[in-house]
């Protein structure tokens, strides 16, 4: 029986998240990756097998060597979830800050 992870678990790590931002401007092997940060390989590793279950990764292969690369569509996926709630935080910050004007403005008066 084959689990998927859940994406958002899998983004709530900060090391995965940077991984994401590493491999969002241009395909890298586990190689390149794991050079920026200072962590063992095969700790890195398990972090890009994560995303790759979650589809967050697409791997493609060159010769000898994995490239991994950003899946837009994963990411579109996320972004259409949390927008959303995006829209709503944005409308309560805009009410707060109409409230906070009224306020400083009643004590100009």
């Amino acid at each position: 029986m084959n689990l998927r992870r859940d994406v958002f678990q899998a983004i709530a790590d900060p090391t995965r998240r940077a991984i994401l931002l590493l491999v969002a401007s241009q395909a890298m092997t586990a190689g390149a990756i794991a050079a920026n940060f200072e962590t063992a390989r095969p700790t890195v590793s398990k972090h890009l097998q994560i995303l790759t279950e979650c589809d967050l990764l697409e791997q493609e292969q060159y010769g000898r060597e994995i490239y991994y690369r950003l899946n837009p569509e994963k990411m579109k996926e996320i972004a259409s979830f949390i927008e959303p709630f995006r829209k709503m935080w944005d409308d309560r910050f805009n009410q707060l800050e109409t409230i906070m004007k009224q306020i400083q403005s009643k004590k100009s008066e």
